[in-house]
């Protein structure tokens, strides 16, 4: 595919460039490489020592220009915020992307503010050599510098040009409500967020009004996080120029606002947009005031399959933002959000599908204007009047972006021998341990010491200085795109957030362990753990001619272990996400007279925002199952059907209703026999339902099918028959079926089940039981399980030549072959096809198969 570049635009008052590059998502990270807007913004802004003013060309630009007229060469005059606005506008809303307009205020605004009464060198003289770390003398700086510029105010041509431009933009005649933002010049750029540091106002309405809120945004260029923030990343306090957004307000207040990301922000998948919201003003979701809905979809499959989305998660949404009526100073207010809102979503699907296709096109675009991948970092707003959806704001993300590639990060939390004392979301995917410091109120920051564990109900920009001195960071509330978790992943400190009451149930004083290294749920544990840390370079591990595939249970993890060097995942335990995801026996969903009332009562609420607990049921299914996909797409993933034994399923809810109890069910009705037993046939067809649908209408055709416990070949042509009825037919679309050998009968008969499977998963635990006659559960017997004895190498042998003898591709599921190199060593002389194993153990296993594929060769 060719990317076909224009190279320049005419017509605004500045060199805008344009393109036309008809780009598919899942290829235009390969194809962008050369340059074609280079930024030069930040290292003219960069400079360790604060230095004397320098008169630029800003000085004849106009103090306000009209978002249509900008763009993002523009930075330096509007700031990175207004730029992108006016980029957005000029080259994106004609494909589409619906963007509020509005008008900037220049830095050569700014600059004729501090020109006044030689306030440029009063600012310098204070600044000069501040030691941002003296948290009390940043505070009485930043009070003074902010306090400075408000008392100079704005000159009256600078006052002028903002009211007449605002009573412009109201072209009714009205007095429209407008939102005021930074847009400071080093704002938003490709590797400097600014995220926060500078004010913002909503709902600002009437030209005397807007022109006051502009000059408390410039007087925000010295808040005190802002001021650190400048400090710590070596930028110039006088060359950041202060520039603000005039943008119209989106009746949000009525329906609901959000962030989305373009990547997964704490794993750095690329191939995901994360969508956040609430109801009204995206301020509750930025600020950190709710826990936000969250849907994920699957950019590869956007406009392309029904259903792209591959997670959706209820948020608690307890406050929302409004606006206050007109008599009131205060212009935005906050409500407790009724039970009943609290429960369903505050987006809905077809709204996350919008948002995603804009939020693609919003990516490929800055990529291509950049010459590099640009993963973006978006916030959106939807109108309560009209129901459309507009994009209010668009910044590179600056953390996962510039991480390293080909670079595995792995944390390991050890010693954990006690339940979590609460959990929470997990920002990042490290962990930290230190001593609690409950911080009420941002007046008791100085409390806190370095190294200690920030807990705090929620925090705003003004806790930068204190989340820098933290190893780790805990709020009650908050989602992954609030102010906590953006800053904490820029800084790179573990952070937990919504994990309601943790202001009350951590105490002061007391040692805890914060632990984001598991996935998406972050779990805080009392006491000091040991942590080992460790950065793989994917690059100088050894090639294998046996390809190594995890086995993975839970969807939460799959982001973060996508980036291994593994050919794909060779077991999914699909019974495991069963449990976690859903918690319900599938019977249970499918013939509820048969449950109690509080049993009943469960499910629904389980359901209520689904159309029935069937319809719950699956969905939660294939969103788990379509995750894992999704992470190693085009990657295969082997989906063993669900193998829970008798005494399993009883522990999900209802489950004591249609199981049997079994002396031993180990070996009882599991695998292939429960599929095929009148009881149990039609939750076989609901899981085979999500299954379909994860395939079909999302469109992740590397999901391959594995049948367990397979014990004759009756009972294989009656599996493979069924999954045929219920639309998984054996090669439809690609669709393979597999079988695991984990019984003597399929090792016995092999030739005879290689006519109904593509390929076989040799089973170590269970055939080792079998071959053995020794109960892997039984700690009296452990001592005897062992997968090298000489009977299972030679049940595991026979397997493996038989496989071989009729075609079909064979694997191991199991962790002797990283635990045991001369077992690694016989698979390899064996021929074995492929290993699956424990994310933890890949690349241990990757050395020890490398070393016993070159000594096999020698």
């Amino acid at each position: 595919m060719k990317i076909f570049v224009v190279a320049a635009f005419l017509g605004s008052p500045s060199a805008c460039f344009g393109f036309v590059a008809p780009l598919t998502t899942s290829t235009y990270y390969k194809e962008v490489t050369a340059p074609i807007l280079p930024l030069r913004v930040v290292s003219d802004l960069k400079k360790s020592t604060i230095s004397k003013h320098d008169d630029t060309p800003s000085r004849t630009v106009p103090f306000t220009i009209s978002f249509d007229e900008i763009c993002l060469e523009d930075i330096p005059k509007v700031g990175g915020k207004t730029a992108s606005l006016g980029e957005m506008i000029q080259r994106l809303q004609p494909l589409g992307v619906d963007v509020p307009g509005g008008f900037g205020v220049t830095s050569s605004a700014y600059d004729a503010v501090l020109d006044q009464l030689h306030l440029r060198e009063q600012l310098g003289v204070k600044l000069e050599s501040l030691d941002v770390s003296n948290l009390e003398r940043l505070a009485e700086v930043g009070r003074e510098c902010r306090k400075m510029i408000m008392e100079v105010g704005l000159p009256e041509d600078v006052r002028n040009a903002i009211e007449s431009a605002y009573t412009e933009m109201c072209t009714d005649g009205s007095q429209c409500s407008v939102a005021v933002r930074s847009s400071a010049t080093a704002e938003d750029l490709p590797n400097a967020s600014f995220a926060g540091q500078q004010a913002s106002f909503l709902n600002i309405i009437g030209p005397s009004a807007v022109a006051d809120a502009v000059l408390e945004c410039f007087a925000s260029i010295f808040t005190d996080r802002a001021i650190t923030y400048r400090a710590h990343n070596n930028f110039d306090h006088l060359k950041v120029k202060g520039a603000v957004a005039v943008q119209l307000m989106v009746r949000s207040d009525l329906a609901s606002a959000g962030v989305a990301f373009t990547l997964d922000p704490d794993t750095g998948f690329r191939d995901v947009c994360v969508i956040t919201g609430s109801y009204g003003l995206g301020e509750s979701v930025v600020g950190g005031k709710v826990d936000p809905e969250e849907v994920q979809v699957f950019k590869p499959m956007i406009g392309k399959v029904e259903d792209p989305i591959i997670s959706r998660r209820i948020g608690r949404k307890q406050t929302s933002i409004i606006y206050t009526d007109g008599d009131s100073k205060e212009r935005t207010k906050t409500i407790m959000t009724a039970e009943e809102d609290q429960a369903r979503r505050s987006f809905s699907d077809e709204d996350t599908k919008q948002l995603a296709q804009w939020c693609v096109e919003i990516e490929r675009h800055y990529s291509l204007l950049h010459g590099h991948p640009t993963p973006m970092d978006i916030e959106w707003a939807k109108d309560g009047i009209t129901g459309q959806l507009y994009i209010v704001q668009a910044r590179p993300e600056t953390v996962r972006a510039r991480q390293e590639a080909n670079a595995f990060r792995q944390t390991t939390v050890k010693q954990i021998a006690k339940d979590s004392i609460i959990d929470g979301t997990a920002i990042g995917s490290d962990a930290a341990t230190g001593t609690a410091c409950v911080i009420e109120s941002l007046s008791d920051i100085s409390k806190m010491s370095k190294g200690e564990i920030l807990v705090a109900d929620i925090t705003n920009p003004d806790w930068v200085p204190a989340i820098r001195m933290a190893s780790a960071v805990v709020t009650n509330r908050g989602g992954r795109t609030c102010h906590a978790a953006i800053v904490s992943r820029e800084l790179g400190v573990p952070c937990i957030v919504g994990a309601k009451g943790a202001t009350e149930l951590l105490k002061n004083g007391i040692k805890y362990t914060v632990d984001c290294s598991r996935g998406a749920t972050g779990r805080i544990y009392e006491g000091e753990a040991s942590i080992e840390k460790n950065v793989i370079s994917i690059n100088d591990l050894p090639q294998t001619k046996t390809k190594i595939q995890l086995i993975l249970a839970d969807p939460e993890t799959a982001f973060l272990h996508s980036s291994l060097p593994v050919a794909g995942v060779g077991l999914v335990r699909q019974e495991f996400v069963t449990a976690n995801a859903i918690g319900i026996h599938p019977n249970a969903v499918l013939f509820p007279e048969r449950l109690d009332e509080d049993e009943r009562r469960l499910i629904e609420e389980k359901a209520k925002n689904d159309n029935s607990p069937k319809a719950f049921f699956v969905r939660r299914l294939s969103e788990g199952i379509g995750s894992i996909a999704a992470a190693f797409y085009p990657r295969p993933i082997t989906v063993r059907l669900g193998d829970f034994k008798s005494n399993e399923y009883r522990r999900l809810i209802g489950g004591e209703h249609f199981e049997p109890e079994e002396e031993n069910p180990m070996i009882g009705l599991r695998g292939a026999s429960r599929y095929l037993h009148p009881d149990y046939v039609d939750a076989f067809n609901l899981e085979c339902e999500a299954l379909l649908h994860v395939r079909d209408r999302m469109g992740l055709d590397n999901v391959q099918l594995m049948v367990p416990f397979c014990r004759t070949t009756e009972e294989a042509n009656g599996v493979v028959n069924a999954l045929a009825k219920n639309g998984l037919k054996r090669g439809k679309d690609g669709l393979k079926v597999w079988c695991m050998c984990e019984l003597p009968s399929n090792v016995f008969a092999i030739d005879s089940f290689a006519s109904f499977f593509d390929g076989f998963s040799i089973g170590s635990n269970d055939l080792t039981q079998l071959v053995l006659g020794i109960d892997r559960d039984s700690g009296e017997l452990a001592h005897l399980f062992d997968e090298e004895n000489e009977a299972v190498k030679t049940a595991i042998r026979e397997a493996i030549q038989g496989s071989k003898r009729n075609g079909k591709l064979v694997g191991l599921c199991g962790q002797a072959p990283s635990d045991k190199p001369d077992f690694a060593e016989f698979l390899v002389s064996e021929g074995i096809d492929s290993i699956s194993l424990t994310p933890d153990a890949v690349i241990t296993a990757i050395d020890i198969v490398a070393k016993a594929e070159k000594k096999a060769c020698a």
